[in-house]
């Protein structure tokens, strides 16, 4: 009968020492102290009194780096915040090299967000957000990566430009597209003026070519309702008085 009481108690002793651990946990297990194993997922057991565990998530956790006022290479002050998704890829580090991985990798990660900024001109961070979300993820992954942690991916949100800094660069869009614009009129009218001299130098070997364009340039007035009359000379009557002209000044200056 009195062994009953212990049988109990030790039943009782080693039940206690079951854990269970999810699917992403996994559990730190720590033995007077001292780091014994990573345990789980599923069914598994700890020295009661002996043995303390630690459970990690090891799912992606996404942190919202909250939006930081700095100053761009070409001093101008804008407001930029970002998405962070990291994941724990060593549960053993996590806990034993870093006291608080969560804020610890926010806060590196918001410096590291200053610091690129800065290397940067508004131009270049509003034009090569990939890029520079790329170099961002590198210098946060180099430091994480001692504590058993992956940055996966960096997103700049919204980067916000002060209101004078945003009429200059309306103003600035503005001068290019008229510059645009009045480039492709150049270039139209060049275009137009080589098509023309190229007419003008096939009409001027074929008469006919020239009178049946003047026809034409009749029938394109006469499309609309106009009330002005045109009387078409033919180019012979023209040059017969042309000639007539010549012939009479030179009579003139030999008398």
């Amino acid at each position: 009968m009195t062994l009953l009481p212990i049988l109990v108690f030790t039943i009782a002793i080693l039940l206690s020492g079951l854990r269970i651990a999810q699917e992403y946990q996994r559990a730190v297990v720590f033995r007077l102290g001292r780091f014994q194993s990573t345990k789980g997922p599923g069914l598994y057991w700890i020295i009661p009194l002996i043995e303390k565990q630690q459970k990690v998530d090891i799912r992606t956790k996404t942190v919202d780096l909250e939006q930081q006022e700095t100053i761009t290479k070409d001093s101008v002050t804008i407001k930029v915040n970002a998405v962070l998704w990291f994941k724990i890829t060593n549960p053993q580090d996590a806990i034993i090299k870093v006291a608080d991985y969560n804020k610890a990798v926010y806060q590196f990660s918001v410096t590291a967000l200053r610091n690129i900024i800065g290397q940067h001109t508004l131009d270049e961070v509003l034009r090569e957000r990939e890029q520079i979300n790329g170099t961002l993820q590198k210098i946060v992954d180099g430091v994480t990566e001692a504590w058993g942690i992956k940055i996966e991916m960096v997103e700049m949100k919204d980067v916000e430009i002060p209101e004078a800094m945003q009429r200059a660069m309306a103003r600035e869009a503005e001068a290019m597209r008229e510059k645009r614009a009045r480039i492709v009129k150049a270039e139209a009218e060049l275009e137009a003026s080589i098509k023309l001299t190229q007419g003008s130098k096939e009409m001027e070997k074929s008469p006919m070519a020239l009178e049946l364009r003047r026809m034409q340039m009749l029938a394109e007035i006469g499309i609309d309702n106009n009330t002005t009359t045109i009387v078409l000379v033919p180019s012979e009557f023209t040059n017969a008085a042309r000639s007539f002209t010549e012939l009479v000044t030179q009579k003139k200056v030999k008398e």
